[in-house]
């Protein structure tokens, strides 16, 4: 019988080699068939191997579906499809005369002019020749307000320029603030050049050109004098490509053309506000919110189709029913019927309609337990025997049960330092009222002789002592940035008291950058009314995605419509009456009318120098919202935690941290400083960086103290703490040096405060040692949706500005 070959079989030591990964099923049909596509085909989908030629057509192909995209935008703005083309004036200087542009506007021939229901001072313009439709608005360059709420909603702004000067102090505040929210199409005209001598307006035009080039690059001049010239500047901008801003385009809006407000009947301060105008941007949908610029969000009940202005003119593309009009085709009554009708679009679904709840109304008792558990009874048992055992003197007649919430000495003087120490801000005031508390004898005498003289007081020494106190406060704020910036974070250890009970909220890290912290640790009280997202970028795009599908839901871009806004106060109304300000309408995107903790990424604007610090408030607007709130600034960082910033400095990005309805990125904001005198300064500019309440602010405070004695490794220092159980309490935290040593308190000395502490080196007799400590802060819940109307420039110069002189 013949002998077997014997068989290799493979040892342990076989190389093994990966297995070739083919990929993912990217063919929904593959994985029905239940094949496999081949590695090379893969391929050739994912990295399109095309020729030079069959580049060259799709660049092509990409570049004319480009074209015609911007061409079918052209076409639709101002036309019978599209809402009409809002032009809003902007006068940059006191000299310039709005009415006149708007009258030179008016007077083009063949065109049929349409006087404003209410609002901002402007008409509606019809020119039947190129089938545009126009609105003009002039925007009031005193007031700031109106003019950021029109810019909001602008299809084109044209900036109205002097011929000698340009713009003024007020018109280069406007361009700053109109840059920083947001700059959609625009034009540059220039009013009274033809007034000037023939041989100086050509130098008044390379001058004016040579300033514009820096605000405007490759902005084109027009002048504005003659009625050709305005139909000239008009073609121009019809055929200029528009720019977008995102905020607004992902959101419905609409200019207030008319409003009307009828009263509840069992409140006359509280109605129903009927507001009329062009949807823009997107779709209207009756069940979402809407928020009124400056007012707040309501809720919509009803929205109504009446007939436009454009509509009932003949010349107007789609005016049937001014021509059956006036051919006869229909009786004055039956006319005027038809005029005054009224197609209900669309009504409200309370089940689909949004709610206006911002906050979350915590429960005191969430997280409680209702019956202990055997473990917590046997614990009290052990805990009421011990304490049995302890003596307390106590008042006759004293049951067990009241003499167990009689405190000793002892237990009372801890639970007093514990609920003292709770706010180190209302300590440190405690601390100043008392040092304020404590005058000299001759203070003392010298105000109880100005008590008995009762002498009156003018009011212009009011506002002088007034005006004294304003600059020693901000004298003392310029000397705390100063400070500051001297001796970053470093602080006095207070000597009235113990330094454990100032610092007990402090903890030392080991590194700043690597040691963990959990951001759910010791949350305040806020935190429990706001909202957060388990991934916030993840919903922003599903939030963008469904916004793409109901596309076609509610009234389309381009209708005339009427939204009915329930539970509006009468103050709305009577703004938009009487003071004639723009009445601007945004539709808020999902979870956008509730509270949780904004990122605003901001840098300081180079014309406001005074120091800033942080936790005061400012005025903020955000995207199409404006509010009050007290912002806590920290450094912008790629870490896990971020230190806090005591003090906005100029030439660096910081970021804000404040308590605000949750808006989706991307957005504009610009934040202002409230002055005593009513005046809003330009503060800093910026965008949302994120909503995000697990972002860590740490604030930092730095403890200095003094080498007494150096040895070889060892050194003594002193006036770092002032008794000994504050050493024995900071012990593990580590020490380090302004000369960059490290090391570690090994032992205290005596009982004042003497340390013996070792370092990796020998210490220098100049040198500091420095004991960082650390703590989480959070923002103040100043949140105010109510911002004051600033005061008016007077004179053309804002607040603030008077020292500054007119472009050169």
């Amino acid at each position: 019988m013949a002998k077997q070959a014997a068989v290799h079989r493979a040892g342990s030591l076989k190389q093994q080699n990966k297995p070739h990964k083919a990929g993912k099923h990217r063919v929904s049909s593959a994985r029905r068939q239940g094949g496999r596509v081949s590695v090379k085909t893969l391929t050739r989908q994912v990295n399109r191997n095309w020729s030079k030629q069959d580049r060259r057509h799709r660049a092509w192909q990409l570049r004319r579906q480009h074209q015609e995209a911007v061409l079918e935008e052209k076409r639709n703005l101002g036309r019978k499809d599209g809402p009409p083309h809002l032009m809003v004036l902007v006068p940059l200087h006191a000299q310039i005369d709005p009415q006149a542009a708007l009258n030179l506007f008016r007077s083009n021939q063949d065109s049929v002019v349409f006087p404003a229901k209410g609002g901002p001072p402007g008409f509606a313009l019809l020119c039947p020749r190129s089938k545009l439709r126009w609105r003009f608005v002039v925007a009031d360059a005193g007031s700031l307000h109106a003019v950021l709420d029109l810019a909001k909603v602008a299809d084109t702004l044209l900036f109205l320029l002097d011929a000698a000067d340009g713009w003024d102090a007020v018109g280069d505040h406007c361009l700053s603030c109109i840059f920083a929210q947001g700059l959609p199409s625009y034009g540059l005209a220039v009013q009274g050049l033809a007034e000037q001598p023939p041989k100086k307006q050509t130098d008044y035009r390379k001058k004016l050109s040579k300033v514009t080039e820096k605000r405007f690059p490759g902005a084109k001049l027009f002048s504005l004098n003659t009625e050709q010239e305005s139909a000239l500047l008009l073609q121009h901008l019809a055929s200029q490509k528009q720019q977008h801003l995102a905020f607004r385009d992902r959101r419905a809006h609409l200019l207030a053309d008319a409003a009307e407000f009828v009263p509840n009947s069992d409140s006359a301060t509280v109605g129903t506000l009927k507001v009329s105008g062009y949807v823009r941007g997107r779709s209207l949908n009756v069940n979402s919110l809407v928020h009124v610029v400056g007012h707040g969000d309501f809720q919509m009940n009803q929205m109504d189709a009446p007939p436009d202005l454009f509509a009932l003119n003949p010349k107007c593309p789609g005016g049937q029913l001014a021509s059956r009009k006036k051919q006869g085709d229909l009786s004055s009554s039956t006319a005027a019927e038809m005029e005054e009708e009224v197609k209900v679009l669309s009504k409200a679904d309370p089940a689909k309609q949004e709610s206006l709840q911002a906050e979350v109304v915590p429960d005191p008792m969430e997280g409680e337990q209702t019956w202990p558990s055997e473990e917590e009874l046997r614990e009290a048992e052990e805990s009421l025997k011990q304490s049995k055992k302890v003596a307390k003197r106590v008042p006759k007649g004293t049951s067990a049960y009241q003499a167990a919430w009689i405190l000793d000495k002892a237990e009372w003087r801890n639970g007093s330092e514990e609920e003292d120490e709770d706010d180190e801000e209302e300590e440190m005031m405690e601390e100043a009222r008392s040092q304020e508390g404590s005058s000299s004898e001759e203070e003392i005498a010298s105000e109880e002789e100005e008590e008995d003289c009762e002498t009156m007081t003018l009011p212009e020494t009011e506002q002088a002592e007034e005006k004294m106190e304003e600059e020693e406060e901000m004298l003392e704020k310029y000397r705390q940035e100063r400070q500051e910036e001297m001796f970053p974070d470093e602080m006095d250890t207070p000597r009235d008291v113990p330094a454990r009970v100032r610092f007990q909220k402090f903890r030392g890290l080991k590194s700043f950058r690597t040691s963990p912290w959990d951001p759910k640790e010791n949350l305040p009280r806020d935190y429990a009314r706001i909202f957060q997202f388990q991934d916030f970028s993840r919903t922003r795009k599903h939030t963008f995605r469904q916004l793409e599908k109901e596309e076609t839901d509610g009234a389309q871009v381009g209708w005339y419509v009427t939204v009915h806004l329930s539970n509006v106060p009468v103050s709305v109304m009577e703004s938009f009456q009487q003071k004639q300000e723009p009445l601007v309408l945004f539709t808020l995107l999902p979870y956008e009318q509730k509270m949780s903790v904004l990122n605003l990424l901001v840098r300081r604007h180079p014309g406001y120098s005074e120091p800033v610090k942080s936790k005061e408030d400012v005025i903020v607007h955000c995207g199409f919202r404006r509010f009050r709130a007290s912002p806590l600034y920290s450094q912008h960082t790629s870490a896990d935690k971020h230190k806090l910033e005591k003090f906005f400095h100029a030439d660096t990005a910081v970021v804000a941290t404040i308590y605000a309805p949750i808006t989706f990125p991307p957005a504009s904001v610009l934040l202002f400083k409230q002055e005593s005198d009513g005046a809003q300064n330009l503060l800093a500019t910026g965008s949302l960086l994120s909503v995000d309440p697990n972002r860590l602010v740490v604030k930092r405070v730095v403890l200095s103290g003094h080498p007494f004695k150096i040895f070889s490794k060892l050194a003594v220092v002193r006036y770092m703490f002032f008794n000994r159980e504050d050493v024995l309490w900071f012990k593990p935290v580590e020490l380090r040096t302004k000369w960059g040593r490290r090391g570690h308190i090994k032992e205290p000395l005596g009982t004042h405060g003497h340390m013996k502490c070792q370092f990796d080196g020998q210490l220098r007799s100049q040198d500091t040692v420095l004991m960082t400590l650390y703590k989480r802060v959070f923002p103040r819940w100043t949140f105010d949706p109510y911002v004051p109307e600033p005061t008016r420039w007077r004179d053309g110069i804002p607040p603030g500005l008077e020292g500054e002189e007119e472009m050169d």
